[in-house]
């Protein structure tokens, strides 16, 4: 009951990558790069399991970004002649990749940290690949045309290194889906078909994350313009209640997100999010477990998994390590809790 896990990423140590920052410049090259990725990622396992974690991650230690660190090994896309183009509908800009040609696979993408992770945790292995909708959305299609054609496209080379990454022997395979909370009826539309073949023949845990973004400025901003109920996932939890995936990890803590949506999900695993990661303040033992027992109104306990609200890529690593600590102490009280009554 209650297993803990976090979203996906965590802060770069200061000798690997640039601090505090979304997209940050790597500190080493080469021979020098790969280790200082395989040392952080060492790192970052050692500190969930401290932490009390019960299913751990990688941290995305070897990623520049989410999504364009699986990118880098598909063939079809310019890294050379980046754009600039607004993402998540305007939300914020970003310098893109530009797709040129049909899409194919280099080869493995993620086997040097999945591998290295598993020899070096007992513990389940979770593991994120960007969802074919967000890839979408974060890329300037220059070949396809049609972004229906490009999702499919992406979601058949993601099945593949997922397949891949089951064999490596990851017990998780989580797709991160931020656009489903933007494009809302594309996302009911033909979003979730995507990530079903994104899934494809997936016997491991598949999981897909949905949340408000990272905690930065432009995100901050736009959850400001939302109003006093966010009902974004009214509209997609409906068609993933239907679909193949197991589970999904949304946004709770400090949100506006009304807690009788999580009734949507009947049948699915819910990676309730009890940690806020728009805020460096980290939460006290107590917060977390209320959390926890809020959420219990509308998801059965063998059902809910405490999580991260997003990805802690951005935060001061300190902070991190804190919120980690926060979130294994607070289940543990939620848990007592719920025996004690």
């Amino acid at each position: 009951m209650f297993e803990t896990s976090i979203v996906g990423s965590l802060p770069k140590p200061a000798w690997l990558a640039e601090t505090n920052k979304l997209w940050p410049k790597w500190a080493a090259e080469g021979d020098a790069l790969i280790q200082a990725k395989a040392d952080a990622t060492l790192l970052w396992i050692k500190a969930q399991e401290d932490a009390g974690l019960d299913i751990v991650c990688d941290g995305e230690q070897s990623r520049q970004h989410f999504v364009h660190g699986f990118l880098e090994q598909v063939e079809g896309i310019d890294f050379d002649n980046k754009v600039k183009m607004g993402i998540r509908d305007n939300r914020y800009d970003a310098m893109v990749p530009q797709v040129v040609s049909k899409l194919r696979m280099k080869g493995r993408v993620h086997a040097f940290e999945a591998q290295l992770a598993r020899a070096h945790t007992k513990k389940k292995l979770k593991f994120t690949l960007p969802g074919p909708m967000t890839i979408v959305d974060t890329v300037a299609d220059r070949f396809y045309g049609d972004k229906v054609k490009l999702a499919f496209a992406f979601a058949e080379l993601l099945n593949q290194e997922a397949l891949a990454l089951q064999a490596d022997g990851v017990d998780v395979i989580q797709f991160d889906e931020p656009a489903f909370n933007v494009y809302m009826k594309d996302a009911a539309d033909w979003g979730v078909k995507a990530l079903e073949r994104a899934a494809q023949g997936l016997t491991c845990k598949t999981a897909v994350h949905i949340c408000y973004g990272y905690g930065i400025k432009a995100n901050t901003d736009w959850k400001s313009t939302l109003g006093e109920e966010w009902r974004q996932y009214e509209l997609v939890f409906p068609a993933l209640a239907k679909s193949r995936i197991d589970q999904v990890s949304l946004e709770c803590m400090h949100s506006h997100v009304p807690l009788e949506l999580l009734k949507l999900l009947e049948g699915k695993d819910v990676l309730v999010g009890v940690i806020d990661v728009a805020s460096d303040v980290v939460e006290t033992p107590a917060e977390v477990a209320d959390a926890i027992g809020q959420a219990l109104q509308f998801v059965p306990k063998e059902r809910l998994f405490p999580c991260t609200n997003c990805g802690m890529a951005p935060m001061p690593r300190e902070v991190a390590e804190r919120k980690l600590q926060a979130l294994a102490e607070g289940t543990k009280l939620a848990k007592e809790r719920l025996t004690s009554r």
